[in-house]
Formats: C-alpha cells, sequence, structure tokens
C-alpha cells in the first residue's frame, strides 16, 4: 500500500479497516455493572459499526483475559501524557512492520500525495459517550487552527505547503477531506508520530469554553473561576489531547482518566468507547486499569527490581542490566527482556551553533573544531567501561538495520586520534595555551568547553568523564554542568547554552519516504541549531536564519525531498544528507545500539521478545499496542 503511496499513484488506498464480523459481543466485567444499572449502554452500542477487528493470530499473538492492573512508573507528573505516547490511538499508526496503517480511521485514500480523503468509522464515540464525527475537524479547523485569538500565529507549519494554506472540506458525517495544491508526503507519517499533531477536539465539550459559542456570562464566569486572562487561555488550557492531565476533556485513547489532581499515583481505566475488538467480540484494551506511579529519577531502577512495576523501560539504561538480572535470576517475578534501541546515538555531543557568545560560536562553527573533538574521543573505551562492548562505535548516522546505512558515514572522523585533533586545533591558530596546558581562545580565555546535561543517565555522565581525560590531551577542558531536562531544554533555546549531551535523532532508521526533516535545521528541538529551528518554526519571526552553507544544503534538499516522488530522488537526497552530516558533525555521536532493558511482569502476555525501543517512529511501547497485552490470570494478586 505505501508504494503506491510512495509514487503518487492517484487514489492510493492506504490500507482497509476491518469490519466488525457478526459474532457475539462480550461485556467487560469492568462495566457491566454500569451497563446493568443503564448508566452505560451495552457493547454492542458502545463500538464503531465497523470496529477494528484486531488479527491476534496473524501477529502471533494469543486472545486476552480481560482485568486486571497494569503497574508502570514515571519520573515527572507531566510524564501522564506517556498514556497517549503507549496508547497509540492515531488516525493512522505504525504496524510491527514500520507500514502505515488505519487505526482511528476506517480508511485513507490519498490522490498525488496531495489530496487526503479520510473515512472514519460509523459511530465512534469519545469516551463520554458522544459521536466522533467530522465535526470535531470542523471544530479544529475553523474554530482553533484559524481563530486569531487561539492560535495567534496563525495555522499550524504542518497545513501550509509551498506557502499555500490546505483547504478541509466535511462532505458528511464520516468524511473529512484535506487537500493542497503541492505534495505533502509527509502528513501520514507526522499524524502517526509518538506526540502527533492532532487535528480535531471533543467539539461538544469544547464549545462550552469558545467565545463563538458560550454564553458570555457563563464564560466569563468560567474565565474568573480558572484564574486566566481571557477564553483563549481557559480553552488553551481545557484542549490538549496529548498532556492527558484533565479528567473531564473526552479521548479516544484505550484508557481514560480515572483520578484527578496531582497526585504521586495516577490511575488509568479502560475507554467503554474504544473502537478495537479482538476476533472473538471482547474489546480492547485487555487490561482494565493502569497505575501510573510518579516516583524519583534514580529510583526507578531499584523500585522495578523490587517488583513494583509490570511492564518498565522509561527510566531504565544499559547499566540496570546486571542488577535486573540478578533480581530475575534470584526469583523476582519479571522477565528482563533486552530491546535493540532505534535512536541513531545512544550518546551524542552538540555544540551549539548559535550560542550567544560570538568568539565561541565563530569556534564551534569551524568544522575543524568539531572533528578535532570527535577525534579525541576513545569510543571503545567508553564501550568497553559502560556497554561491556556490546554497543557499535561511531558517528551518528542511519543505524546499520536501515537502507541507508553507510559504514563510511558511521566512521567518518570517528577513530580515537589525539595527533590529528591536536593538529587540526592548531591549523585554527588555537596554538596558544595555559599554564595548565589547555589552549586559549582568540580573546585569551581559556578553552573550557561546557557540556550541560539532564542529570538523568549516570552512563552519560561516566562517558563525559572519560571524554574529559581524552580532552585534556588536545588542550580543551571539559566542564560538565548537569541540570534538569526542562531547565537545560529552556536554556539551548535561549542560546545561552555552548553544548549539551542527549540522545541522537530519534529515528535512526529511516527509509527513502521517511520525512527528513529532522535532518535540516527545520526545529529548535536539534540542540545545533536552536535558532535557526525556531526561525523555520515561527516563519521568520523568531531565531535566527541559517547563515552557514552546509546549514543552506540541508534546508533545500528537505525541500526538494518534498517536491519529488521518485523514490530514487529521495534515496539519493537522504543519502546526501547523511554524508553532510556526517563530515559536518553537527551532532557528535559517540555510539549507538546498546541493548534497552525491558522488564515485563511474568504473567503478563503478548509483549514481544524482540523489538526495536524507539520514540519515532514506534511511540515506545505503543506501536505494539499495549491495549494487547494481558495477564494469564488478571484476578491473581502477587507478591514478592
Amino acid at each position: 500500500m505505501l508504494d503506491a503511496l510512495r509514487s503518487c499513484l492517484v487514489a492510493a488506498l492506504l490500507c482497509v479497516g476491518t469490519a466488525a464480523a457478526a459474532q457475539e459481543l462480550s461485556e467487560s466485567t469492568f462495566w457491566a455493572q454500569e451497563v446493568a444499572r443503564g448508566y452505560l449502554p451495552p457493547v454492542a452500542e458502545r463500538l464503531p459499526e465497523d470496529a477494528l477487528v484486531v488479527d491476534l493470530e496473524a501477529k502471533g499473538r494469543s486472545f486476552g483475559t480481560q482485568g486486571g492492573t497494569l503497574r508502570t512508573m514515571v519520573s515527572r507528573s507531566k510524564d501522564v501524557r506517556q498514556m497517549v505516547v503507549y496508547g497509540y490511538a492515531r488516525l493512522v499508526g505504525y504496524d510491527q512492520d514500520y507500514a502505515l496503517v488505519p487505526d482511528i480511521l476506517r480508511d485513507v485514500e490519498v490522490e498525488d500525495e496531495r489530496k487526503f480523503t479520510f473515512h472514519l468509522r460509523r459511530g465512534h464515540k469519545w469516551s463520554d459517550g458522544h459521536p466522533f464525527t467530522s465535526a470535531d475537524f470542523r471544530y479544529w479547523w475553523e474554530h482553533v487552527a484559524q481563530n486569531e485569538e487561539l492560535s495567534p500565529s496563525g495555522p499550524p507549519e504542518f497545513m501550509i505547503v509551498d506557502g499555500e494554506l490546505a483547504t478541509m472540506s466535511f462532505p458528511d458525517d464520516v468524511t473529512v477531506v484535506i487537500e493542497w495544491k503541492g505534495q505533502n508526503p509527509n502528513f501520514l507519517q507526522l499524524l502517526a508520530q509518538a506526540a502527533p499533531p492532532f487535528i480535531y477536539r471533543p467539539a461538544h465539550y469544547l464549545r462550552k469554553y469558545h467565545a463563538e459559542f458560550a454564553d458570555p456570562d457563563q464564560l466569563a464566569e468560567a474565565v474568573s473561576k480558572a484564574r486566566v486572562r481571557s477564553w483563549a487561555a481557559l480553552h488553551n488550557g481545557l484542549d490538549d489531547l496529548y498532556k492527558f492531565d484533565d479528567p473531564e476533556l473526552p479521548t479516544l485513547q484505550p484508557w481514560m482518566i480515572g483520578s484527578a489532581g496531582t497526585s504521586s499515583r495516577q490511575l488509568f481505566v479502560r475507554n467503554p468507547y474504544f473502537h478495537r475488538v479482538d476476533k472473538r467480540g471482547m474489546q480492547l484494551p485487555y487490561i482494565d486499569i493502569v497505575e501510573m506511579s510518579i516516583v524519583g529519577a534514580g529510583l526507578v531502577a531499584a523500585k522495578t527490581n523490587a517488583g513494583e512495576s509490570d511492564l518498565q523501560a522509561r527510566g531504565l539504561d544499559f547499566p540496570d542490566i546486571a542488577i535486573l538480572k540478578k533480581g530475575e535470576a534470584d526469583g523476582g517475578n519479571y522477565r528482563v527482556l533486552l530491546w535493540a534501541n532505534g535512536a541513531a546515538s545512544q550518546i551524542a555531543i552538540y555544540p551549539n551553533l548559535n550560542f550567544a557568545d560570538e568568539v565561541w560560536r565563530e569556534v564551534m562553527r569551524d568544522v575543524r573544531f568539531r572533528r578535532a573533538l570527535s577525534l579525541a574521543i576513545d569510543r571503545n573505551m567508553i564501550n568497553r567501561a559502560l556497554y561491556f562492548g556490546l554497543a557499535n562505535v561511531g558517528g551518528m548516522t542511519a543505524l546499520p538495520e536501515s537502507p541507508l546505512f553507510d559504514e563510511q558515514n558511521l566512521n567518518a572522523w570517528t577513530k580515537y586520534d589525539p595527533e590529528m585533533a591536536n593538529l587540526l586545533l592548531d591549523d585554527m591558530g588555537l596554538t596558544e595555551r595555559n599554564a595548565a596546558g589547555f589552549r586559549l581562545l582568540p580573546d585569551g580565555r581559556p578553552m573550557e568547553f561546557v557540556i550541560e546535561t539532564a542529570g538523568e543517565r549516570q552512563e552519560v555522565e561516566n562517558a563525559l568523564a572519560i571524554v574529559t581525560d581524552t580532552w585534556r590531551d588536545i588542550g580543551v577542558k571539559l566542564v560538565m554542568r548537569p541540570s534538569d531536562r526542562d531547565i537545560l531544554r529552556n536554556r539551548i533555546y535561549a542560546g545561552v547554552t555552548m553544548a549539551a549531551v542527549w540522545f541522537g535523532w530519534d529515528n535512526g532508521l529511516p527509509q527513502p519516504y521517511t520525512s527528513p526533516d529532522y535532518l535540516a535545521p527545520t526545529d529548535q528541538v536539534f540542540f545545533a541549531w536552536p535558532m535557526w529551528g525556531q526561525y523555520h518554526q515561527t516563519g521568520g519571526e523568531a531565531g535566527e536564519a541559517p547563515d552557514m552553507p552546509e546549514a543552506e544544503r540541508l534546508m533545500q534538499l528537505a525541500s526538494d525531498w518534498k517536491h519529488t516522488g521518485k523514490a530514487y530522488e529521495r534515496e539519493a537526497i537522504w543519502r546526501e544528507m547523511l554524508k553532510i552530516h556526517a563530515e559536518n558533525l553537527f551532532g557528535i555521536g559517540i555510539l549507538s545500539g546498546a541493548p534497552q532493558p525491558v522488564v515485563v511482569n511474568k504473567r503478563l502476555r503478548n509483549v514481544p521478545e524482540n523489538a526495536v525501543w524507539a520514540w519515532d517512529p514506534g511511540a515506545h511501547f505503543g506501536m505494539y499496542r499495549i491495549d494487547e497485552f494481558y495477564f494469564d490470570d488478571p484476578h491473581q494478586q502477587l507478591t514478592q
């Protein structure tokens, strides 16, 4: 199906949603009492007429049993949004073979990558039982995206192609047509992301907070009660389908919020109107309740080892494997799986080419400096010391499992060679040193290269400790500054961070049909060029225009990729962009491929033994359809 999409065939059908079979539907024991009392309609009336029937046998999975509580942990209260990531109900989503398939949508028709006709599932309902229809798309498009008070910067960038705004039409309750004059080949992939743009809203719920629909007096009272400045601020605070922190906001996810407030223990209960069902007629999700505990980042591994989580990967890193494996061997109630890691680099250093300090900025923009830093990293030592030699050393590029992998890109400027690194820095004219042996900047300051971290991963700090020693040999003093994730990002976006360390690109497994936008300065989230990303994201209202030839070339190539429908041309564009990154080291990758520990309760079924832990594409557990996981005896209470 994707071949049709890639070759721009008219009316390419992405995939056809499966109509619900005529088998008898099973009522969930969780909602049985509410149904008996008349508070909820029976399951046959809650499911869409053409519900998504899941073929578990085709996936090599078993039919499950409803019930049970799944325990998991996160380290920040805002991370309850992981329920939207893990739940992974999307208009279209990736299956386990990375093919795009309809999910919330019954099917999609694609014409020339510029016209997208969405067919909704008849009778689909929000979690509060209200119909989910094209009116919810219309509300977002006409009353949110194009409302000057709610969206002062105008409609989102992804709805604009070559300066032309999309048109949206709504022929009937279950049809939405989105069309551009030019091609938008990344549109469906965008909708399948871990954190996608939600191009619909529960109109029936939000109208009472919108000035165009609400009673003025009631709206004013709601604004005053919420202690915000305007109705727009109130509406924007209530309509975020990703944050997942408002129990009143209807959802289409497998679970809905079951507890209010900011407790350290959040509960999510099964959505009675969820649109997926197995072939036996049992509505998904199988698991009734998800209990998400908020704990300190440093406690996740210890609590997991103590048996306090049924499904855990977030907050666990490679160094935790040894203690977790020991706990498993000592009779723990869990198994430790080792999934592949889909990030392009496990650890990558990002010199900030938009740093506010002009002297440092000019030094960092010289590719000889970045190459010298890379050549002075002993990646093999880091691999042996931290990963027992199990990771793959090299720069940040497509992983070997990608068809775009090129070994030359992996190895470019990554062989440990401090002598060459010193020559490059000398060639830059950075020959003066202080009494401690550190080089001096052109203005006489010592070359103290400050790398800020999120303070979350001990392996990162251990790696930087090794880099500190090897960089000393080339006259560069590494200063590590641990921070907080949110503080770190805000400092980077403001241009006041000299350098940062993070993972590599989320998607280390690109295909030629994958959008290469994340290789170009299109977004502030790439820590090497936050200001250039802001410039693109705001249409020039913020940030700075790219002013390095290599960055300008990346922007041009990203645009070229969007304007060709030929697979071989898209592949050639990808390869050139990867080569530019390999030669210019905008992000200095250290290694990749270290296994991701995934801890699974021994009673939890349908969890894949071998999989890829990736943010995009993948949504971590999301792509593996956590709603299909189940406990083999959901009523059994285990204690360790």
